[in-house]
């Protein structure tokens, strides 16, 4: 194969990942980020009433006999309620040696029935999905989906459309400084497909429990660190793990100033329908209380004290 420069041989969403970033840093005000570092399990944490975040989900990989890919979904998390969290991810790709496409949105809320932390926090999860075939963004693992999924050329994998109902249960527990989370999944296609089932779990903590009480970048405090590990349970016709895709990935988090957060994870499949590898990062900034940014008394990114207490 012949040598390309790096710009041509590095995906043009990883281009488009880290142009975002460098916007949201010049603009970000001052507040605190609350999520754990995970990429696919969901812990019991919710926005902030009246919070924005922005962030990108990139993930690259490589199927078995097919051409790298970089799939980044675009996401947009509002605080509506203490309650209640929605979201709106834009998801795209961008194959090597193939093509470059938006593959679809997906509108996502979650619902918190009990406020004050227990030993285990329940929360409701509800996504519809309109998404083409073509998308590999990997946000859930299902059924029986497979790396096979994910090597059709994008012409052909385009021209199917996936209207999606999906739902589910997060557990969340907070023991001392660790997180931990079990997600349980149902998705169904809205045609005559049956119900798929997967499953996503995470443990996570922060390098260090006690905050030295200074402002700092490097303090050990502000790294989170942890493991999750997702896969598919089959469906109503073969509840199984049989045939499925499991994963398995160290993540780490690193909470930058103006509400910034950088993460990364390496997964490694564990069955031979999973792939070989998957890369994800991401990076995602909270804008606080963005309606204030249009009331006439106060500058757009003035900081808002009050969420960074």
């Amino acid at each position: 194969m012949p040598r390309t420069s790096l710009k041509k041989t590095l995906p043009a969403a990883v281009w488009l990942t880290l142009s975002l970033a460098a916007l949201i840093i010049g603009l970000a005000p001052t507040a605190h980020a609350q999520e754990k570092p995970y990429f696919v399990t969901y812990s019991a944490d919710l926005e902030e009433p009246g919070n924005l975040e922005i962030e990108t989900k990139t993930a690259l990989a490589q199927p078995d006999n097919s051409n790298k890919y970089s799939a980044t979904a675009l996401e947009f998390e509002y605080g509506v309620l203490a309650w209640w969290t929605s979201e709106l991810y834009l998801d795209g790709q961008v194959t090597l040696e193939d093509s470059t496409i938006f593959t679809g949105f997906r509108i996502e809320n979650r619902f918190r029935p009990l406020m004050h932390d227990h030993k285990i926090n329940p929360v409701l999860y509800i996504e519809y999905e309109n998404v083409s075939g073509a998308d590999k963004t990997l946000l859930e693992v299902v059924g029986h989906d497979g790396q096979s999924d994910l090597s059709e050329p994008n012409g052909e994998a385009r021209r199917e459309s996936e209207h999606e109902a999906e739902l589910k249960l997060i557990l969340s527990s907070n023991v001392k400084d660790w997180n931990i989370a079990e997600n349980f999944i149902a998705e169904k296609n809205l045609g005559h497909e049956p119900w798929e089932f997967g499953y996503a779990l995470g443990v996570s903590r922060p390098l260090r429990s006690a905050a030295s009480g200074r402002a700092c970048t490097f303090c050990a405090e502000k790294f989170l660190a942890g493991v999750e590990a997702y896969g598919g349970l089959g469906d109503t016709a073969s509840l199984t793990l049989r045939n499925t895709s499991h994963y398995i990935a160290p993540v780490v988090e690193w909470q930058l100033p103006k509400g910034l957060r950088l993460s990364f994870s390496p997964g490694f499949g564990l069955t031979s329908s999973s792939l070989n590898r998957v890369y994800r990062f991401g990076v995602a900034c909270e804008f606080s209380q963005i309606g204030n940014w249009f009331h006439p008394g106060r500058n757009a990114f003035q900081p808002d004290h009050r969420s960074a207490q």
